[in-house]
Formats: C-alpha cells, structure tokens, sequence
C-alpha cells in the first residue's frame, strides 16, 4: 500500500508503515538539513538520541525523521532543497 506525502512543495508517493528518514532517503535526500557550520545532517543512530534527522512536519519543527512514521497528507520540509541527484546536477 502506498500514501501520498508532500516533500519541500513536491507531491511524493511512498510506502505506507515506513518513517519519513525512509521516505527522504526513497526520495534521494542525502541529508535533512544543515548544522550551524553549513555540515550536511541525516539520520545516523536510527533510534531518536543523535536528533541528526530533525524536519519540520505539519508545521511542527524539530521532529525526528528516524521516529516518526509517514501519514497520508503528510507535509515534510527540510533545510535542504533537493534531492541529492539534482543538488550534484551540472
């Protein structure tokens, strides 16, 4: 079964039961967003204590992708804009 979501303003369909950091990485996200030195930031213990994986959902900042589980309508942004295969496009 897949749900459809919105990613940064673009409409995405993904995988029901899976978390938003699988839905960004399905969708090409390297990462989630930047550190205060400009460093890229995903999800990297999988288990909600690094808090590498926050975006913002409905509205609501600082959620952690790692945790939290797509819903239909879901509305995801993140510090990064693009995909990784375009933010590497010539």
């Amino acid at each position: 079964m897949s749900i459809n979501i919105t990613v940064n303003g673009q409409a995405v369909t993904v995988p029901a039961e899976i978390t938003v950091a699988a839905a960004l990485a399905l969708q090409g996200y390297g990462s989630t967003r930047q550190s205060a030195s400009d460093q890229p930031r995903r999800a990297f213990c999988g288990m909600g204590q690094c808090m590498e994986c926050r975006v913002t959902i409905d509205g609501q900042a600082h959620r952690l992708a790692c945790m939290t589980p797509v819903w239909p309508q879901m509305c995801i942004e993140t510090d990064v804009l693009y995909p990784l295969t375009q933010q590497l496009a010539p």
